[in-house]
């Protein structure tokens, strides 16, 4: 299993001032990951799918026939093709992937953007974020004095406060556009990585000591059942733990170890999606695709769980 599949893009739950707020329990995703599927193909091509197209664009194709999928597919690979050749290469590919990805970040940032700027000035501050964030714990703290998860308001505030003025560049306290989007999505910036380093490490290590050993990086993908087995994959990774994650061979991972497990300097995600695809489909082996290649494994590209990869919809499209 990846563990790269594991550790949760962010996902903050947005609260009102007026109601009671749930704790946030996702923390940032590590690494700027394409999806958070299982890259298993012999599952399904889940992961290729919301790579390609995008999360929220995947969900659509699912609920399309297999005709009206291979017709929208049609319309993108034109896309792709930017110098208009009739074939598609890989940097095609990767540069369309990272496209996609950036499209999400800030489509994200947009859909929430008015419920933190509260003055319409068009900047986040970091009053208006708390306020809009925290409002109800601010208010009545007495509510959350028995609170002991990790993720309790009164940790998540200071972290958030520290996180906010990592992204806050010109350090006023306000939030443009972009210093908001480095908040929500710090993976995606290079000024904020140890953020992100240091937030993995406090959320691995549950027992305060600074380092993350084998049992915590296990516990933080797998809830164990008492006297129950592991699975085969958990076995796997504990062989990557000490064989890839442990560096110095101690037993443990300090913040070094974590900053290479989550931010390796020699992958690139989205260029290695590019090259899977295109040599699942390449069925001439030139080392460039057609469109009439792409619709032909037109599954992997856009087909859909509904469709079951090809056959036909099992209930009709009009009612979906």
């Amino acid at each position: 299993m990846d563990v790269l599949n594991v550790l949760c893009f962010l996902s903050l739950c947005w609260w009102s001032v007026l109601s009671k707020p749930t704790l946030r329990k996702e923390r940032v995703h590590h690494d700027p990951e394409l999806s958070r599927q299982p890259h298993d193909d012999n599952e399904s091509h889940q992961y290729d799918h919301e790579a390609f197209l995008g999360k929220e664009d995947a969900k659509t194709f699912d609920q399309l026939t297999p005709e009206e999928s291979k017709d929208r597919l049609g319309k993108i690979v034109d896309r792709i093709d930017g110098d208009g050749n009739g074939y598609i290469t890989t940097d095609e590919l990767n540069t369309w992937i990272k496209r996609v990805q950036k499209r999400y970040v800030y489509e994200n940032v947009a859909k929430v953007w008015a419920d933190y700027d509260l003055n319409k000035d068009n900047k986040i501050s970091w009053e208006e974020y708390k306020q809009a964030t925290y409002g109800y714990y601010l208010a009545n703290p007495e509510e959350f004095e028995d609170a002991t998860d990790q993720f309790s308001f009164k940790k998540m505030l200071p972290r958030d406060e520290r996180r906010f003025k990592a992204a806050d560049l010109d350090g006023d306290l306000a939030a443009e556009r972009e210093e908001f989007t480095a908040f929500l999505h710090p993976e995606e910036f290079d000024h904020m990585k140890e953020i992100v380093v240091m937030e993995t490490m406090e959320d691995i290590d549950k027992n305060g000591d600074g380092h993350v050993d084998e049992d915590e990086y296990i516990a933080d993908m797998f809830a164990h059942e008492e006297g129950g087995p592991e699975p085969d994959w958990v076995k796997t990774e504990r062989d990557q733990f000490s064989d890839f994650r442990d560096l110095n061979k101690d037993g443990k991972m300090d913040l070094e170890e974590i900053r290479h497990w989550i931010l390796p300097q020699d992958y690139d995600h989205a260029q290695a999606e590019a090259r899977h695809l295109l040599y699942e489909s390449d069925t001439d082996k030139d080392q460039m695709l057609t469109k009439e290649e792409i619709l032909e494994n037109w599954n992997m590209f856009v087909g859909s769980q509904a469709t079951n990869y090809g056959e036909d919809l099992t209930r009709n499209h009009d009612e979906l």
